[in-house]
């Protein structure tokens, strides 16, 4: 039934992709977001001019690994967003990326799995110019009281901070949708 689950997955994502010219993956955007936040993650004092908050916050300076399934994961993720014309943690058929990352093979502890539409370990943007505008909005993070963006890409929390491997998917919809772009990050870490 698991092997089910990821080929549909799989299919879904190729189906989705080679659906026409309209959506494009933009790996260099990804790269450059990866790029950036990984620079602030490990030279905070580099961003105070732009980041101020950096100041007075405990950053862990890890430096995040890509991970090409979680890669892959992010770009299903951000594909099937602008595909369907839907920008949220939980997709149309209720799933959310903590199922979709299990299914893809990647160990997750199954605590985080409990629930088909968890969302633990994404941080999601849309209509986005590009990768290194993504890693700003995410972190100014304006629309969240929790800042639950800023502590997730940051590893501000000690549940955030053991989290190492990161997966990006950065997508551009060229006709039609709300928006022009769907970012989805994928930070997590395998559990043995």
């Amino acid at each position: 039934m698991r092997y089910l689950l990821i080929l549909i997955f799989l299919s879904t994502f190729f189906v989705s992709f080679n659906a026409g010219d309209n959506i494009t993956l933009d790996k260099k955007e990804a790269e450059k977001a990866f790029e950036l936040l990984n620079d602030i993650r490990v030279n905070p004092a580099k961003y105070y001019h732009q980041f101020a908050f950096l100041k007075s916050i405990k950053i862990k300076t890890t430096k995040l690994r890509w991970n090409d399934t979680l890669a892959t994961v992010a770009e299903t993720k951000a594909v099937d967003m602008a595909d369907k014309n839907y920008f949220g943690h939980v997709d149309p058929h209720g799933y959310g990326i903590n199922y979709w990352i299990a299914q893809s093979g990647y160990k997750l502890n199954p605590l985080w799995t409990k629930h088909k539409n968890a969302n633990n370990f994404e941080s999601l943007a849309a209509g986005m110019e590009d990768g290194e505008s993504t890693i700003a909005t995410l972190l100014i993070d304006k629309g969240q009281p929790s800042l639950g963006h800023r502590k997730h890409l940051l590893g501000l929390e000690q549940w955030n901070a053991s989290l190492v491997d990161i997966g990006i998917g950065f997508v551009r919809r060229n006709v039609g949708g709300d928006f022009k772009t769907y970012v989805s990050i994928v930070i997590a870490k395998h559990d043995w």
